[in-house]
């Protein structure tokens, strides 16, 4: 490998890197082939000057569609989630990942038809289906509900996943793509242990990952493996080979001013044997009940992507009352 070639450009040899971000000026820096974003992104995002046009596109949508401010609030959410997808989509060759609402984590029929509006609304702008990915909460229900989606040939990207119960079940549910947050079960060790960091090869949010892609790839699922929500550079580094790796534009930038040499650390024709577990709902509930981490993890970061969507939705409501 080319000593001059930075890590990212190394990166990408083994990885396709998507950016998590909603902010259009990073993603045209570092080309990743796919982009993400969330209600934290989007709260963020649509507080700039330079997407204040796609806020007031999306009010604009929401009182011509809605009965009340409360509907029209939600039809305008949608909307601006749509928009920043859409703008996202001229830059990236690839898909898109646009989150449902956290507060429909435990309500399959409601996950389904939030998805099927979505979907609607890209489609109304001429984007294919096929350049979506519905972002839904690993919960039991959200895992039925993106077993229902791709039987109708709409793709998920199961968020919020921190153990192999809620992998295995993705899987077996035939989701395209599931995103294992990394960087938030190391977080949650490093408290529990009381230490400020791990070496990369130890490192649990790492080692989480590797688990579960080994598990994919010797079980022969299709589902396709995307690390998230890293802290460190090193994370990613530890991570290289895997499917994807959705990073931050602060991480990108340190990567591709790195020179570290990227080694393949993950690859799918190297497993170690795993039995299959079960993943019926009393199966998958109780291993999450006996997994702290993932149960805990679970819960508050539907608490927060919540907790962000209140807030966008409180700006967007002021802006359609004035």
């Amino acid at each position: 490998m080319a000593a001059a070639t930075n890590s990212l450009d190394q990166l990408k040899q083994f990885t396709t890197v998507v950016a998590d971000t909603g902010d259009f000026n990073a993603i045209q820096k570092y080309k990743p082939q796919d982009s993400t974003t969330n209600p934290s992104l989007l709260y963020t995002a649509s507080q700039l000057g330079q997407y204040k046009h796609l806020v007031e596109d999306a009010i604009a949508y929401g009182k011509s569609k809605g009965k009340d401010v409360k509907e029209q609030t939600l039809i305008a959410m949608d909307k601006l989630a749509v928009n920043f997808g859409i703008e996202i989509l001229k830059i990236v060759p690839g898909r898109v990942s646009t989150e449902i609402d956290a507060r429909l984590s435990f309500d399959t029929d409601s996950t389904i038809k939030k998805a099927l509006e979505i979907i609607e609304l890209y489609k109304a702008a001429g984007i294919d289906k096929e350049r979506i990915l519905v972002k839904i909460a690993s919960t039991w229900e959200g895992i039925q509900a993106a077993k229902v989606l791709e039987g109708q040939g709409i793709h998920c990207n199961m968020t919020l996943l921190f153990g192999l119960g809620q992998a295995a079940a993705c899987a077996e549910a035939g989701v395209t793509l599931i995103s294992p947050f990394a960087g938030r079960i190391t977080d949650f060790y490093k408290q529990k242990e009381g230490k400020s960091s791990y070496p990369p090869a130890e490192d649990p949010g790492c080692l989480s990952v590797k688990n579960i892609f080994n598990y994919y790839k010797h079980h022969g699922y299709k589902t396709v493996v995307m690390g998230a929500s890293f802290r460190t550079k090193e994370q990613i580094i530890e991570l290289a080979g895997c499917d994807l790796l959705t990073v931050a534009p602060s991480l990108l930038e340190e990567l591709a001013n790195s020179n570290i040499e990227i080694v393949r650390k993950l690859d799918p024709t190297k497993t170690t044997p795993v039995p299959k577990i079960p993943t019926d709902e009393k199966s998958f509930r109780w291993q999450l009940n006996e997994d702290e981490m993932a149960e805990v993890k679970l819960a508050e970061g539907i608490r927060r992507f919540a907790a962000d969507l209140v807030k966008l939705e409180k700006e967007i409501e002021k802006k359609i009352q004035s």
